[in-house]
């Protein structure tokens, strides 16, 4: 059995019955992207939907201004269902996917998904559980925006991606979690000293340490 197959039984096997993942396995074009490389932009024609094999993607909304706001995170065995959404309905990308780790993930052409929805009810299944879960998570995302302070927002959004990436330090500059969190450098530096200071995280010269998760 080819690693690409393995991976996917080990993924997808537990929700999506075996004549669809033989299908899975003969139309899917396998793909490996490196970290924070663009998979889907705002704006592209989808032609095909990604099922995340290993990794996590970062799926963000861009306003007119091209600012960014991060709006959830995919995982191993997700999909992304506003990418559906657009394959199904034949419009353009609303959102841009960025590879927040390496990622290994198999592209289902467009024209299959329509198909397998009445074929197969895992399918189904997993396509419904997949729209409820990202609109819970874009709900969380307004909450969070709407209802917490700004040290709280970037609180959360350390330990999420601590979570995703499955590491308590984090590699990245103030410069991108402020694009990440919509906001300036300036308020994210002086917040994650905040953050030190009460003992959530430790502050290192290339990395953030999240202490509580």
């Amino acid at each position: 059995m080819s690693d690409f197959n393995t991976k996917l039984i080990s993924s997808f096997g537990y929700l999506l019955e075996g004549e669809l993942l033989k299908e899975i396995q003969e139309v899917g074009v396998y793909k490996t992207i490196s970290k924070n490389e663009i998979i889907i932009d705002v704006d592209d024609a989808i032609k095909a939907m990604p099922l995340l094999l290993t990794g996590a993607i970062k799926i963000l909304r861009e306003d007119e201004n091209g600012d960014e706001l991060v709006l959830y995170y995919l995982e191993r065995g997700d999909t992304c269902a506003i990418t559906l959404s657009c394959c199904l309905g034949q419009t353009k990308s609303k959102i841009r996917a960025v590879s927040e780790t390496e990622v290994e993930l198999v592209m289902i052409p467009k024209q299959k998904m329509a198909d397998w929805l009445s074929a197969y009810n895992s399918w189904q299944s997993f396509i419904l559980q997949s729209y409820h879960s990202r609109v819970n998570e874009l709900l969380e995302a307004v909450d969070t925006i709407a209802f917490l302070k700004m040290d709280e927002r970037l609180f959360k959004y350390l330990k999420d991606k601590a979570m995703v990436t499955g590491n308590d330090a984090i590699y990245t500059t103030h410069k991108q979690i402020s694009e990440d969190l919509h906001t300036s450098r300036v308020v994210i530096s002086r917040l994650l000293k905040k953050l030190e200071n009460e003992g959530k995280i430790k502050l290192s010269r290339n990395s953030i340490k999240v202490i509580e998760l």
